[in-house]
Protein backbone atom coordinates (compact mmCIF):
# COMPACT_ATOMS: atom_id res chain seq x y z
CA UNK A 1 0.00 0.00 0.00
CA UNK A 2 2.88 2.42 0.79
CA UNK A 3 4.75 1.56 -2.32
CA UNK A 4 1.50 2.60 -4.47
CA UNK A 5 0.85 5.57 -2.76
CA UNK A 6 4.46 7.12 -3.25
CA UNK A 7 4.58 5.73 -7.19
CA UNK A 8 1.08 7.94 -7.33
CA UNK A 9 2.57 10.79 -5.85
CA UNK A 10 5.60 10.41 -8.16
CA UNK A 11 2.97 9.99 -11.02
CA UNK A 12 1.24 12.97 -10.13
CA UNK A 13 4.67 15.18 -10.01
CA UNK A 14 4.92 14.29 -13.26
CA UNK A 15 1.91 14.56 -15.05
CA UNK A 16 1.19 18.32 -12.81
CA UNK A 17 2.77 21.67 -14.27
CA UNK A 18 6.69 21.85 -13.30
CA UNK A 19 7.61 23.99 -10.99
CA UNK A 20 8.78 26.48 -13.54
CA UNK A 21 5.40 26.99 -14.59
CA UNK A 22 3.51 27.43 -10.83
CA UNK A 23 2.57 31.35 -13.01
CA UNK A 24 1.07 29.24 -15.37
CA UNK A 25 -2.72 29.86 -15.72
CA UNK A 26 -5.75 29.71 -17.78
CA UNK A 27 -4.85 33.84 -19.06
CA UNK A 28 -1.28 31.60 -20.41
CA UNK A 29 -3.23 29.01 -22.21
CA UNK A 30 -3.37 28.32 -25.90
CA UNK A 31 -5.14 25.38 -27.40
CA UNK A 32 -3.29 23.75 -29.74
CA UNK A 33 -4.66 20.57 -31.94
CA UNK A 34 -3.53 17.05 -31.57
CA UNK A 35 -2.75 16.25 -34.97
CA UNK A 36 -0.42 14.04 -37.10
CA UNK A 37 0.37 14.32 -40.89
CA UNK A 38 0.48 10.70 -42.11
CA UNK A 39 0.95 11.53 -45.46
CA UNK A 40 -0.42 14.23 -47.57
CA UNK A 41 -1.04 16.34 -50.99
CA UNK A 42 -2.28 12.61 -52.70
CA UNK A 43 -4.75 12.62 -55.36
CA UNK A 44 -7.00 10.09 -54.07
CA UNK A 45 -7.78 9.00 -50.55
CA UNK A 46 -5.76 6.30 -48.78
CA UNK A 47 -6.57 6.49 -45.53
CA UNK A 48 -9.26 5.06 -43.76
CA UNK A 49 -12.63 4.94 -45.32
CA UNK A 50 -16.33 5.69 -43.22
CA UNK A 51 -17.26 2.05 -44.12
CA UNK A 52 -14.03 0.67 -42.23
CA UNK A 53 -14.12 2.68 -38.94
CA UNK A 54 -18.13 1.81 -38.95
CA UNK A 55 -17.12 -1.97 -39.54
CA UNK A 56 -14.59 -1.84 -36.79
CA UNK A 57 -16.71 -0.04 -34.41
CA UNK A 58 -20.09 -1.78 -35.00
CA UNK A 59 -21.98 1.52 -35.84
CA UNK A 60 -24.53 1.93 -38.32
CA UNK A 61 -24.09 3.02 -41.65
CA UNK A 62 -26.44 5.74 -41.94
CA UNK A 63 -28.47 8.26 -38.88
CA UNK A 64 -27.80 10.37 -36.49
CA UNK A 65 -30.18 13.58 -35.41
CA UNK A 66 -29.70 17.18 -34.22
CA UNK A 67 -26.78 19.47 -34.57
CA UNK A 68 -23.08 17.98 -33.61
CA UNK A 69 -21.23 20.88 -32.58
CA UNK A 70 -17.28 21.39 -33.90
CA UNK A 71 -15.37 24.39 -31.66
CA UNK A 72 -12.23 25.10 -33.59
CA UNK A 73 -10.20 28.30 -34.01
CA UNK A 74 -9.84 30.52 -37.12
CA UNK A 75 -11.52 30.59 -39.90
CA UNK A 76 -11.63 27.63 -42.81
CA UNK A 77 -12.69 29.59 -45.89
CA UNK A 78 -12.57 26.53 -47.99
CA UNK A 79 -14.34 23.77 -45.76
CA UNK A 80 -17.80 23.59 -47.38
CA UNK A 81 -16.37 22.63 -50.76
CA UNK A 82 -13.86 20.36 -49.03
CA UNK A 83 -16.92 18.77 -47.18
CA UNK A 84 -18.40 18.46 -50.59
CA UNK A 85 -15.51 16.67 -52.26
CA UNK A 86 -15.13 14.28 -49.60
CA UNK A 87 -19.25 13.32 -49.41
CA UNK A 88 -18.84 12.47 -53.03
CA UNK A 89 -15.70 9.79 -52.60
CA UNK A 90 -17.52 8.13 -49.93
CA UNK A 91 -21.47 8.49 -51.30
CA UNK A 92 -22.21 10.33 -48.00
CA UNK A 93 -25.29 12.46 -48.03
CA UNK A 94 -24.96 16.04 -49.05
CA UNK A 95 -24.05 18.66 -46.10
CA UNK A 96 -24.16 22.16 -47.38
CA UNK A 97 -25.29 25.63 -45.77
CA UNK A 98 -27.59 25.98 -48.46
CA UNK A 99 -29.53 22.63 -47.36
CA UNK A 100 -29.37 23.55 -43.81
CA UNK A 101 -27.27 20.48 -43.28
CA UNK A 102 -23.75 23.08 -42.27
CA UNK A 103 -23.90 26.00 -40.38
CA UNK A 104 -21.21 28.12 -39.97
CA UNK A 105 -20.63 30.24 -36.76
CA UNK A 106 -17.60 33.00 -37.12
CA UNK A 107 -17.22 34.61 -33.34
CA UNK A 108 -16.15 37.67 -35.01
CA UNK A 109 -16.84 39.28 -38.04
CA UNK A 110 -13.84 39.45 -39.62
CA UNK A 111 -11.36 36.25 -39.24
CA UNK A 112 -8.43 34.87 -40.02
CA UNK A 113 -7.42 31.87 -41.59
CA UNK A 114 -4.97 29.18 -40.18
CA UNK A 115 -3.89 26.91 -42.68
CA UNK A 116 -2.88 24.22 -39.52
CA UNK A 117 -6.30 24.87 -37.53
CA UNK A 118 -8.07 24.95 -41.26
CA UNK A 119 -6.97 21.01 -41.58
CA UNK A 120 -7.88 20.41 -38.04
CA UNK A 121 -11.63 21.77 -39.13
CA UNK A 122 -11.68 19.68 -42.24
CA UNK A 123 -10.90 16.73 -40.09
CA UNK A 124 -13.34 17.25 -37.32
CA UNK A 125 -16.08 18.15 -39.83
CA UNK A 126 -15.86 15.87 -42.47
CA UNK A 127 -15.84 12.59 -39.70
CA UNK A 128 -18.30 14.11 -37.74
CA UNK A 129 -20.57 14.05 -40.66
CA UNK A 130 -19.57 10.69 -41.77
CA UNK A 131 -19.84 8.67 -38.86
CA UNK A 132 -23.48 10.71 -38.28
CA UNK A 133 -24.61 11.57 -41.77
CA UNK A 134 -28.16 12.96 -40.56
CA UNK A 135 -27.13 14.69 -38.00
CA UNK A 136 -26.75 19.07 -38.52
CA UNK A 137 -23.31 19.97 -38.46
CA UNK A 138 -22.22 23.83 -36.31
CA UNK A 139 -19.19 24.58 -36.84
CA UNK A 140 -18.08 27.73 -34.35
CA UNK A 141 -15.03 29.56 -35.15
CA UNK A 142 -12.84 31.23 -31.88
CA UNK A 143 -11.61 34.13 -32.86
CA UNK A 144 -7.68 32.32 -31.80
CA UNK A 145 -6.78 29.45 -29.81
CA UNK A 146 -6.60 31.63 -26.74
CA UNK A 147 -8.20 30.36 -23.55
CA UNK A 148 -10.81 33.27 -23.36
CA UNK A 149 -12.11 33.07 -27.05
CA UNK A 150 -12.16 28.92 -27.37
CA UNK A 151 -14.20 29.61 -23.64
CA UNK A 152 -16.10 32.32 -25.66
CA UNK A 153 -16.83 29.86 -27.69
CA UNK A 154 -17.79 27.19 -25.78
CA UNK A 155 -20.71 29.70 -24.10
CA UNK A 156 -22.13 30.28 -27.79
CA UNK A 157 -22.61 26.66 -27.91
CA UNK A 158 -23.85 25.27 -25.02
CA UNK A 159 -26.30 28.22 -24.99
CA UNK A 160 -28.02 26.54 -28.35
CA UNK A 161 -30.84 23.93 -27.63
CA UNK A 162 -30.22 22.24 -30.79
CA UNK A 163 -27.47 21.18 -30.14
CA UNK A 164 -26.92 17.36 -28.92
CA UNK A 165 -23.30 16.96 -28.23
CA UNK A 166 -20.07 19.52 -28.80
CA UNK A 167 -16.26 18.23 -29.93
CA UNK A 168 -13.50 20.23 -28.89
CA UNK A 169 -10.38 18.41 -30.49
CA UNK A 170 -8.33 21.41 -28.96
CA UNK A 171 -6.01 21.20 -25.43
CA UNK A 172 -3.05 22.30 -23.57
CA UNK A 173 -1.39 21.45 -20.19
CA UNK A 174 -3.62 21.60 -16.67
CA UNK A 175 -3.41 24.92 -14.87
CA UNK A 176 -3.94 25.89 -11.17
CA UNK A 177 -7.43 27.53 -12.02
CA UNK A 178 -9.04 25.25 -13.98
CA UNK A 179 -11.61 24.33 -11.76
CA UNK A 180 -13.49 27.36 -12.26
CA UNK A 181 -14.19 26.91 -15.54
CA UNK A 182 -15.51 23.75 -15.45
CA UNK A 183 -19.38 25.12 -15.52
CA UNK A 184 -18.16 26.05 -19.07
CA UNK A 185 -19.06 22.46 -19.83
CA UNK A 186 -22.28 22.21 -18.82
CA UNK A 187 -25.46 22.52 -21.06
CA UNK A 188 -28.60 23.15 -19.87
CA UNK A 189 -30.03 21.52 -22.82
CA UNK A 190 -28.12 18.34 -22.41
CA UNK A 191 -25.20 18.70 -24.60
CA UNK A 192 -22.31 16.17 -24.35
CA UNK A 193 -18.89 17.33 -24.20
CA UNK A 194 -16.16 15.30 -25.48
CA UNK A 195 -12.30 16.55 -26.13
CA UNK A 196 -8.90 15.11 -27.39
CA UNK A 197 -7.07 13.28 -24.37
CA UNK A 198 -3.39 14.64 -26.22
CA UNK A 199 -0.93 13.41 -28.16
CA UNK A 200 1.92 13.56 -26.11
CA UNK A 201 2.13 10.34 -24.37
CA UNK A 202 1.96 10.35 -20.64
CA UNK A 203 0.43 13.35 -19.65
CA UNK A 204 -3.27 15.11 -18.66
CA UNK A 205 -4.67 18.10 -20.93
CA UNK A 206 -7.03 20.05 -20.54
CA UNK A 207 -10.45 20.34 -21.26
CA UNK A 208 -10.47 16.44 -21.28
CA UNK A 209 -9.58 16.87 -17.17
CA UNK A 210 -13.04 18.28 -17.09
CA UNK A 211 -15.38 16.12 -15.03
CA UNK A 212 -18.12 17.45 -16.74
CA UNK A 213 -16.45 16.55 -20.67
CA UNK A 214 -15.68 12.92 -21.88
CA UNK A 215 -11.95 12.54 -22.43
CA UNK A 216 -11.54 10.73 -25.66
CA UNK A 217 -7.57 8.85 -25.62
CA UNK A 218 -6.14 7.34 -28.95
CA UNK A 219 -5.61 3.55 -29.62
CA UNK A 220 -4.16 1.76 -32.76
CA UNK A 221 -6.17 -0.06 -35.28
CA UNK A 222 -4.44 -2.99 -37.49
CA UNK A 223 -6.75 -4.87 -40.62
CA UNK A 224 -5.66 -7.70 -42.44
CA UNK A 225 -4.96 -7.92 -45.98
CA UNK A 226 -8.48 -8.43 -46.92
CA UNK A 227 -9.71 -5.20 -45.00
CA UNK A 228 -11.07 -6.97 -41.68
CA UNK A 229 -10.34 -5.84 -38.48
CA UNK A 230 -7.77 -7.48 -36.78
CA UNK A 231 -6.72 -6.07 -33.45
CA UNK A 232 -6.43 -2.83 -31.75
CA UNK A 233 -4.12 -1.41 -29.24
CA UNK A 234 -3.04 1.47 -27.14
CA UNK A 235 -1.60 4.43 -29.33
CA UNK A 236 1.53 5.30 -27.76
CA UNK A 237 1.09 9.04 -28.57
CA UNK A 238 -2.08 8.93 -26.48
CA UNK A 239 -2.34 11.33 -23.34
CA UNK A 240 -3.96 10.14 -19.82
CA UNK A 241 -3.31 10.27 -16.20
CA UNK A 242 -4.17 11.72 -13.33
CA UNK A 243 -5.49 15.08 -12.88
CA UNK A 244 -3.52 17.45 -10.66
CA UNK A 245 -6.06 19.87 -9.81
CA UNK A 246 -9.68 17.96 -10.67
CA UNK A 247 -11.27 15.76 -7.47
CA UNK A 248 -12.86 12.40 -8.75
CA UNK A 249 -15.60 12.59 -9.78
CA UNK A 250 -19.10 10.52 -8.79
CA UNK A 251 -19.14 8.51 -12.05
CA UNK A 252 -15.52 7.52 -11.66
CA UNK A 253 -16.11 6.86 -7.59
CA UNK A 254 -19.07 4.53 -8.31
CA UNK A 255 -16.77 2.68 -10.88
CA UNK A 256 -13.48 2.17 -8.17
CA UNK A 257 -10.88 3.22 -10.67
CA UNK A 258 -7.55 1.64 -9.19
CA UNK A 259 -4.79 4.18 -8.00
CA UNK A 260 -6.62 7.38 -9.29
CA UNK A 261 -6.55 8.86 -4.87
CA UNK A 262 -9.67 10.51 -5.01
CA UNK A 263 -8.55 12.70 -8.40
CA UNK A 264 -9.95 12.69 -12.03
CA UNK A 265 -8.83 10.13 -14.19
CA UNK A 266 -8.61 10.91 -18.10
CA UNK A 267 -9.17 9.78 -20.59
CA UNK A 268 -12.83 8.18 -20.42
CA UNK A 269 -12.75 6.38 -23.38
CA UNK A 270 -11.05 5.67 -26.81
CA UNK A 271 -10.85 5.38 -30.80
CA UNK A 272 -8.51 5.04 -33.39
CA UNK A 273 -5.90 7.80 -33.49
CA UNK A 274 -2.43 6.01 -34.58
CA UNK A 275 -1.23 8.10 -38.11
CA UNK A 276 -0.46 5.09 -39.66
CA UNK A 277 -3.90 4.04 -39.19
CA UNK A 278 -4.96 7.12 -40.08
CA UNK A 279 -8.15 8.80 -41.63
CA UNK A 280 -8.96 10.06 -45.32
CA UNK A 281 -9.32 13.80 -45.03
CA UNK A 282 -9.88 16.20 -48.09
CA UNK A 283 -8.69 19.66 -47.75
CA UNK A 284 -7.85 22.93 -50.31
CA UNK A 285 -7.87 21.18 -52.91
CA UNK A 286 -5.43 17.43 -51.39
CA UNK A 287 -5.89 14.15 -49.54
CA UNK A 288 -4.55 13.34 -46.79
CA UNK A 289 -3.87 10.43 -44.17
CA UNK A 290 -4.56 12.42 -40.64
CA UNK A 291 -3.74 10.93 -36.82
CA UNK A 292 -4.45 11.94 -33.39
CA UNK A 293 -6.58 11.89 -30.61
CA UNK A 294 -8.40 14.88 -32.38
CA UNK A 295 -10.17 12.39 -34.75
CA UNK A 296 -11.59 10.76 -31.96
CA UNK A 297 -13.25 13.68 -30.09
CA UNK A 298 -15.85 14.55 -33.40
CA UNK A 299 -16.30 10.85 -34.51
CA UNK A 300 -17.52 10.34 -30.57
CA UNK A 301 -19.58 13.47 -30.70
CA UNK A 302 -21.32 12.09 -33.52
CA UNK A 303 -21.88 8.49 -31.74
CA UNK A 304 -23.62 10.91 -29.01
CA UNK A 305 -26.01 12.25 -32.34
CA UNK A 306 -26.64 8.79 -33.56
CA UNK A 307 -27.83 7.28 -29.90
CA UNK A 308 -28.15 9.84 -27.65
CA UNK A 309 -26.55 7.78 -25.10
CA UNK A 310 -23.42 8.61 -25.18
CA UNK A 311 -22.08 10.19 -21.62
CA UNK A 312 -19.30 9.33 -18.95
CA UNK A 313 -22.89 8.49 -16.77
CA UNK A 314 -24.08 5.83 -18.86
CA UNK A 315 -20.11 4.57 -19.97
CA UNK A 316 -18.95 3.62 -16.17
CA UNK A 317 -22.49 1.82 -15.22
CA UNK A 318 -22.38 0.25 -18.60
CA UNK A 319 -18.60 -0.93 -18.03
CA UNK A 320 -19.13 -2.09 -14.60
CA UNK A 321 -22.01 -3.80 -15.43
CA UNK A 322 -22.39 -7.85 -16.40
CA UNK A 323 -22.57 -6.88 -20.35
CA UNK A 324 -19.63 -4.52 -20.55
CA UNK A 325 -18.38 -6.29 -23.71
CA UNK A 326 -21.80 -5.24 -25.13
CA UNK A 327 -20.02 -1.36 -25.05
CA UNK A 328 -16.55 -1.55 -24.99
CA UNK A 329 -13.65 -3.28 -26.89
CA UNK A 330 -11.28 -3.65 -23.28
CA UNK A 331 -7.85 -2.38 -24.69
CA UNK A 332 -5.44 -4.67 -22.93
CA UNK A 333 -2.19 -4.28 -24.53
CA UNK A 334 0.26 -1.15 -25.84
CA UNK A 335 1.69 1.79 -23.24
CA UNK A 336 2.35 5.51 -23.78
CA UNK A 337 5.38 6.02 -21.34
CA UNK A 338 7.67 4.73 -18.58
CA UNK A 339 5.15 5.16 -15.95
CA UNK A 340 4.58 1.91 -15.26
CA UNK A 341 1.13 1.08 -14.24
CA UNK A 342 -0.12 4.34 -15.65
CA UNK A 343 1.26 4.23 -18.50
CA UNK A 344 0.41 0.55 -19.05
CA UNK A 345 -2.99 -0.52 -21.01
CA UNK A 346 -4.56 -3.58 -19.10
CA UNK A 347 -8.24 -5.26 -18.19
CA UNK A 348 -11.12 -2.66 -17.29
CA UNK A 349 -10.08 1.17 -16.81
CA UNK A 350 -6.50 1.85 -17.80
CA UNK A 351 -4.90 5.82 -18.10
CA UNK A 352 -4.50 5.35 -22.26
CA UNK A 353 -7.71 4.02 -23.72
CA UNK A 354 -9.84 4.88 -20.32
CA UNK A 355 -12.80 1.92 -20.61
CA UNK A 356 -12.36 1.19 -24.33
CA UNK A 357 -13.24 2.24 -27.51
CA UNK A 358 -16.97 1.77 -29.06
CA UNK A 359 -18.75 -1.91 -30.10
CA UNK A 360 -22.39 0.07 -30.62
CA UNK A 361 -23.95 3.61 -30.75
CA UNK A 362 -25.97 3.41 -27.66
CA UNK A 363 -24.76 3.13 -23.95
Amino acid sequence: MKKDIVLYFAVLWILAPAASQASYHFADFKGHPPLHIYSANKKTPTGLSPDKIKSAYNLPATGGKGVIAIIDAYASPTLEKDLAVFNSAFGLASCTVANGCLELHPMAAKMTANSGWALETALDVEWAHAIAPQAKILLVEAVTPSGANLINAVDYTRGRSDVAAISMSWGGAEFSDETTLDTHFVSSYGAIFFASSGDNGAGVSWPASSPHVVGVGGTTLTFSKTGAFQKELAWPGSGGGVSAYESQPSFQAGYNISKANKHRAVPDVSYNADPKSGYSVYEKGAWYVLGGTSAGAPQWAAIQALGGTASNDKFYTDKAGDNNKNYFRDIISGSNGDCTYYCDAHKHYDYITGLGSPLTATF
